[in-house]
């Protein structure tokens, strides 16, 4: 997810490796699947409260009467059990309004929107920029993003059955910051009580729902396990890197704690019942000084190269310039550790915050349901800018493991795999056993070749390629952690197309990952590859895609994979044969795959953060039911910029029609759609509205003016990221059922 008013790694790239993008040509064929049949009727929409618009049993047994010999009755065979799943709603067009539209016999309503209160101490939100930055550590942050529902039994308990009572986890990804303010920011120096607002808006929400018979879903405020984790909350760090040198600070001289987490953005969920959230672009937080390479202690040239790679670069500011409220209290860490310069004279940076950037990058374990609990930096996972990340189905006696994007463009896909292997009494046991399967494992990168396989590379200090790369000599497994990028570099990964969320089909296994987009600079004509096969218009893959792998013999341990690409985002009217490879239409094309999840029944919910097509339609999500790896086959694409052109080999799925993909949800103006959940009785979802009106200038607010008032959409509001609950107005299924 990417927001162009912070330094995002994502939108500049900051891989200077010479890794391909792919090799050659593929070869091979593959099967073709058969298409759902169905047919369904043009949307409508209705419009409801809150600024939203809603577009058998066998025979009976006969009676036998008495007889002499006894006669056996008649067996009646129940009718089959329904078998295949359907989508059960008609496509919402697309659409420029100020609206959030879903589908005739749908109802969206809000939730849960920036500053709306999780305690009944705390006043309502007045939304104009008056609240003290304290209050939000009891109130809900800002830029909703991923999330998941956890249901409760009626003692507080996990319940992983219970729709009725749950509690939803949720990203606070970013804010956008003129709406927090009663006269947007002021320039640095910062003032103390706006940076510290800004800072609390960002972070973890926890809080309870409860549904009523009615259907209405609500936030109990009175939950005692309500609770906000900001980017001042005291963290665990975990893992091979807990204890580096490289983890010392003034905050944590054993470099075995941090403070807090930010930018975070997708999610996931555990085997055993507990809440990972992501940190993504946490390297646009931080500021450095003019000249601070040249002072940099110990070996300079190996510090400044980590520092490079990940894009914090000397003589910046930070995003928001929170280091400068430290002006009126030098010794306030608050403000001061957003400040990577190096200032003191320790050689491990224990006398300053140089390493304070090394804290930041990880998977963060939370348990929902302890509100006194520290959250655990799950630093074997690796540190780059996490997106989902998401778990193959468990299988006993063989490891866990979980898929990761790193979201920035020219990065890898990663997966981690426990050292310890599953046991099924874990299964929903809690936070006590995250320390076993997350703590120890082997963390791989992906390298897709141009015949339709794929390799995981270990980054390991056993493995030869890692001993030493482009000025940086690995020392040990916490620095291949701390330095992922770095390692993924030295063994020579696949640069994709941005990598986002990954989800995993819970009905073949095969794994899901959207590429959201990719530019002139970073995917030129003469850049493409077999998995990122497109750069067309003024350059690049304006529109994204989404590729899937299969791991081989359907073991997730295993080193080597199958790939094909799922959907590619695109006009319904762009060039059939190289743009809108897909065949998309009217009811289904999209730009910008971001967020992709599965429910349970196997329908995968796509959602788009876009750039690209935004003039002609809204950001949106769709419901999809894919088939599997290898049921399409090979695609030849001819790109051309200008006068540049190449052709390229891929792998494509069988084609989706209408029938088994349809837009779903149209948002309203400059928002992004994120995060999704949903009750598991499949009869409640939960989507994000991220940063609607998020083009407003100060000027058009303080007019009056703003690009968008949703959701008061009085024309005049200042908009509010939120969450919307969507319910089927008859009570149904949501997004499909099986016949």
């Amino acid at each position: 997810m990417t927001h162009d008013r912070v330094t995002d790694a994502d939108d500049i790239g900051h891989n200077d490796s010479s890794n391909p993008d792919f090799d050659t040509v593929l070869q091979g064929f593959l099967t073709r699947r058969g298409l759902l049949r169905g047919s369904f009727g043009t949307a409508a929409t209705l419009l409801v409260g809150g600024g939203l618009l809603g577009c058998g049993s066998g025979d009976p047994a006969p009676v036998v009467p008495p007889v002499t010999p006894p006669v056996t009755p008649p067996v009646t065979n129940p009718p089959p059990a329904p078998t295949t799943l359907q989508l059960n709603f008609d496509p919402v067009a697309k659409s420029v309004a100020d609206m959030l539209t879903v589908p005739v016999g749908y109802t969206a309503r809000v939730l849960y929107a920036l500053g709306d209160p999780l305690s009944p101490l705390v006043p309502h939100y007045t939304n104009n920029g008056t609240e003290p930055g304290a209050s939000f550590t009891q109130r809900a942050g800002d830029h909703h993003d991923g999330m998941n529902y956890f249901g409760l039994d009626s003692n507080g308990r996990y319940a992983p059955d219970s729709s009725t009572r749950g509690l939803i986890c949720i990203n606070h990804e970013n804010i956008t910051q003129i709406f927090l303010h009663a006269n947007g920011p002021t320039a640095a120096p910062r003032p103390v009580d706006e940076a510290l607002k800004e800072i609390n808006a960002h972070g973890v929400a926890i809080y309870e729902v409860a549904r009523a018979a009615d259907g209405n879903v609500s936030v109990v405020r009175e939950s005692i396990l309500n609770r906000r984790i900001t980017p001042n909350t005291p963290m665990q760090i975990t893992g091979p890197a807990a204890g580096s040198r490289l983890l010392r600070t003034l905050n944590s001289l054993t470099g075995t704690e941090s403070r807090g987490t930010i930018n975070n953005c997708a999610t996931g969920n555990t085997p055993w019942g507990t809440f990972l959230t992501c940190e993504e672009n946490w390297a646009g937080y931080f500021a450095r000084a003019a000249g601070d390479n040249a002072v940099r202690g110990g070996d300079t040239a190996r510090a400044v190269r980590a520092l490079t790679r990940y894009g914090i670069g000397q003589g910046t500011a930070g995003s928001y310039a929170w280091a400068s409220a430290a002006a009126s209290d030098p010794s306030d860490w608050t403000f001061r550790r957003w400040d990577a310069s190096q200032s003191g004279s320790s050689l491990d940076g224990s006398d300053d915050y140089r390493n304070e950037p090394n804290t930041f990058g990880y998977v963060v374990e939370i348990d929902p349901f302890n509100p006194l609990s520290m959250p655990r930096k799950r630093t074997a996972m690796g540190r780059f800018a996490h997106e989902a990340s998401a778990y193959a189905k468990p299988v006993a006696g063989k490891p866990v493991v979980f898929y990761m994007g790193d979201d920035s463009r020219g990065e890898y896909v990663y997966k981690f795999v426990s050292a310890a292997s599953w046991l099924e009494a874990d299964a929903n046991a809690g936070a006590a056993v995250g320390d076993k399967y997350l703590d120890a494992g082997t963390l791989y990168v992906a390298k897709f070749n141009a015949d339709g396989s794929g390799e995981w590379l270990p980054l390991t200090p056993g493995n030869p390629a890692i001993a030493y790369y482009a000025n940086y000599a690995f020392e040990d497994q916490a620095d291949i952690c701390i330095n992922t990028r770095l390692a993924a570099d030295a063994v020579g990964a696949t640069k994709m197309d941005r990598p986002e969320w990954t989800a995993v089909n819970p009905k073949n296994g095969d794994v899901y990952l959207t590429l959201t987009n990719n530019n002139n600079a970073n995917r030129p004509v003469a850049g493409v590859d077999a998995a990122n096969p497109r750069s067309y218009g003024s350059g690049g893959n304006a529109n994204g895609h989404i590729i899937r792998l299969q791991e081989t013999g359907g073991e997730g341990a295993a080193t080597t994979f199958k790939w094909d690409i799922y959907l590619f985002g695109a006009p319904a009217a762009a060039d059939a044969a190289n743009v809108n490879v897909s065949g998309l239409t009217a009811a289904n094309d999209f730009s910008s795959p971001d967020g992709i999840w599965f429910d349970s029944r196997g329908i995968c919910w796509i959602q788009t953060d876009d750039g690209a097509y935004t003039g002609t339609t809204n950001c949106m999500m769709l419901a999809a039911i894919p088939g599997s790896v290898g049921d399409g086959g090979p695609r030849e694409i001819t790109n051309t910029v200008g006068a540049a052109t190449s052709t390229v080999t891929t792998h494509v799925a069988a084609a989706s029609t209408e029938a088994n993909l349809r837009r779903f949800l149209i948002g309203p103006k400059g928002c992004e759609i994120t995060g999704i959940a949903m009750t598991p009785d499949m009869k409640t979802l939960f989507v994000n509205i991220q940063h609607p009106g998020e083009n407003t200038s100060v000027a058009q607010m303080l007019g009056g003016i703003p690009e968008s008032s949703w959701p008061t959409l009085d024309g005049a509001a200042r908009p509010r990221s939120a969450t919307v609950v969507i319910s089927k107005d008859d009570g149904g299924t949501i997004g499909g059922h099986l016949v």
